[in-house]
């Protein structure tokens, strides 16, 4: 939405918070007997989409240089997302604002072509990383006087040939003038932007196009601008419209304000980006308190004012309010930075960060050749401030995709400026306003040597950059945060490329039904660094397989497959989710059978292969389990993957035990712990469905 507009920011103090008691005695009454052993902290309440689900806001970038940014940056990083702007027709001029002023409906900008949108999202698909698109669909131009746009399409201010005609636009035809009343925040014009009258079935479907169009290049979701503008059973009527809607991530621009247009009006249509998150974080990292950010549930839903956990979209900045002073900017430098790692380090909301370029005039555009065509942007070059290569923000995209879903264990505070908290037993972080501190933390973490991922990454040998941190048995650690610094670890960047105990190799078998003349596997283990592309040599095993192992993969590798020369097979842009001792793939579908065995086998003898039926019809699967006599997973546990039609699996190294002990769960409550039994299971292949655990690979 352009900074122009007019919403009044409205804050809401902290500490008013709503008790969650009953729910949480309801859980412990129904599952006592599950939960003996793992209810020593709080449960997790994540439900963004995930585990990868931060997204590289990429604003003003042009689609050349996003493409080489999925391939060298966003994928390898870990980024479920990456988001274009608008990539319609726009009005001419050098204005950061040009974008969202659409003249027609064409994929041609400033930005780039048609056909380099198309690469674009290839590109990025190739690279792990999905793509969502900015669209402008509230309104048209806001040029009084009419013009010619980008591609040369001629227009007036509410005559747009093809598309739109005066009948299509509300009769309002003036600016807004008072927020307060519902139909002129809908029906009025926002800074003189033609606003088009959404009710209609034509004005409707003619959005709907667009977005179908979109689809057709294969974009996966849109990021809606100027929501509030739009009547929520229009949202309604405009989506209803759009093709493969669920497989389309949907993120709405709904300001929060006093007023009587609310985000909760929308929550059925996807995600909200809730700007009061972005204003708290602004109040406590320039006001250099910020422990009350971790106060009791810490800042999130249970806080009022705030959007429910599964409908929130978390940022520190977007392009308007880093230009209206209503949060955080890349000007404020380390209160910046900090306030990036608190986010994507914390557990509310799904996180995007906002990478633009430096200016001093509010109105001033992206860098742009004579033509007026954007310069590919490169970090370095022509103010661009890279915020999602910065490698203590890009780090910490690694860390949350390790950490998703655990809950909020070990917090402390010194009563101000510096706080610590643990993501279960999957990660930790500290953060520090004030004066460097030296203290012990403890944490959840296994024991080990790690690299602080705010400053770098493990090597073969060590860390990248700063000392190694180590965690005794008792999950403690000495450690020094600088002044303005910060502090991360998490169990998949281990000095020196440790892995975890009982991680055992990983042999994955690749059928050779494509007919290439080459295979190379593309993959990185846990949320460590790909490959490079095209990734390793894949070689003979038996007639009709190829295989290669992964050392230490077998508790989770990510991987696709090519053949050298620019054919991919990346599971329709899901890549394959591997593990265990044996990962098979042929035609989409990974199974844990040897195909060279010459015989069926009843699977590893150190690792239990879970596999459990889908018959449930369960949006998500979780397997939360103890191996032997050892500690539970924090529960949800850890998520299954699907195997072949109707199954789930997950495997799980034994480490010199007899068996394990699971549940089952959707991660929303509902569970499968087989009548307060739980169910049991050895070493080898096991199935379970309708309460009974069988022998044997349903997928084999």
């Amino acid at each position: 939405m352009p900074a122009h507009d007019e919403d009044v920011a409205v804050h809401f103090p902290h500490k008013r918070k709503r008790l969650q008691f009953l729910a949480t005695l309801v859980l412990l009454t129904v599952f006592g007997t599950l939960f003996t052993s793992t209810l020593s902290a709080p449960l997790a309440q994540a439900a963004a989409p995930g585990p990868k689900d931060a997204t590289a806001v990429m604003f003003s970038w042009t689609w050349n240089a996003i493409a080489r940014e999925c391939t060298e940056n966003l994928g390898p990083a870990g980024y479920g997302f990456v988001q274009t702007s608008p990539p319609q027709e726009h009005v001419q001029g050098p204005e950061w604002w040009t974008h969202y002023q659409p003249v027609s409906y064409k994929v041609e900008s400033r930005l780039g072509t048609r056909t380099e949108f198309k690469h674009m999202v290839d590109t990025c698909h190739t690279a792990g990383v999905k793509v969502i698109a900015d669209a402008v669909i509230n309104h048209m131009s806001g040029k009084s006087t009419g013009g010619t746009g980008w591609a040369g399409t001629t227009f007036q201010h509410y005559d747009y040939p093809g598309n739109y005609q005066g009948q299509d636009f509300h009769s309002c035809r003036r600016d807004i003038a008072n927020y307060q009343n519902r139909w002129e925040v809908q029906e009025c014009n926002l800074v003189n932007l033609s606003d088009l009258n959404t009710s209609s079935p034509y004005v409707q479907g003619r959005i709907a196009e667009y977005l179908n169009d979109l689809v057709t290049l294969g974009v996966d979701g849109f990021r809606i601008d100027a929501v509030k503008h739009i009547a929520a059973s229009d949202m309604q009527g405009i989506l209803s419209r759009v093709n493969d809607r669920a497989r389309l991530y949907v993120v709405q621009e709904v300001i929060r304000a006093n007023e009587p247009v609310q985000p909760e009006e929308y929550t059925s249509n996807g995600d909200i980006h809730e700007f009061a998150f972005a204003r708290k974080l602004k109040e406590a990292f320039n006001g250099g308190n910020i422990n009350w950010l971790i106060t009791g549930n810490g800042i999130g839903s249970t806080w009022a004012g705030f959007l429910p956990q599964q409908n929130a979209a978390v940022f520190v900045d977007n392009h308007d309010t880093e230009r209206n002073g209503e949060t955080l900017t890349y000007k404020d430098g380390a209160n910046y930075d900090l306030a990036q790692i608190f986010t994507m380090a914390w557990n509310y909301g799904s996180p995007s960060i906002h990478s633009g370029y430096s200016f001093s005039n509010n109105e001033t555009g992206p860098a742009v050749a004579s033509n007026g065509e954007v310069i590919d942007p490169v970090c370095g070059r022509n103010g661009w401030t890279c915020k999602h290569a910065q490698t203590n923000i890009e780090n910490m995209v690694g860390f949350r995709n390790t950490t998703y879903g655990a809950p909020i264990v070990n917090k402390w505070d010194n009563g101000s400026n510096a706080i610590a908290f643990g993501r279960g037993d999957k990660g930790y972080v500290a953060i520090n306003r004030g004066n460097a501190i030296t203290r012990t933390f403890q944490s959840s973490l296994p024991a080990g040597r790690y690299c602080n991922v705010v400053a770098g990454l493990p090597t073969a040998t060590g860390c990248s950059a700063g000392d190694a941190v180590t965690v005794d048995a008792s999950g403690t650690f000495q450690a020094t945060v600088d002044q303005n610094a910060a502090l991360a670890l998490h169990i998949n960047a281990k000095a020196g490329g440790q892995t975890e105990p009982g991680a055992i190799n990983l042999k994955v078998y690749y059928s050779t039904a494509k007919g290439w003349s080459d295979y190379k596997m593309h993959y990185r283990v846990g949320a460590g660094a790909w490959t490079t592309a095209p990734g390793v040599t894949m070689t003979a095993a038996c007639p009709g397989w190829l295989s290669y192992t992964i050392p230490a993969g077998s508790a989770g590798a990510t991987a696709a497959f090519n053949n050298g020369n620019g054919v991919w097979d990346n599971n329709n842009t899901s890549n394959y989710a591997l593990s265990g001792g044996i990962a098979t793939v042929n035609g989409n579908v990974v199974s844990h059978t040897d195909p060279c065995s010459g015989s069926s086998t009843p699977g590893p003898t150190d690792t239990t292969v879970l596999f459990y039926s889908t018959n449930k019809n369960w949006s998500a699967y979780y397997a939360h389990y103890r191996v032997g006599t050892g500690a539970w997973t924090t529960a949800p546990g850890i998520t299954m993957t699907a195997s072949c039609p109707g199954w789930v699996t997950t495997s799980i190294p034994l480490n010199g035990a007899s068996g394990i002990t699971a549940a089952f769960n959707n991660a929303a409550g509902t569970w499968d712990n087989n009548g307060a039994n739980n169910y049991a299971a050895g070493p080898g292949y096991h199935q379970v469905k309708d309460g009974t655990v069988r022998q044997g690979n349903p997928c084999a």
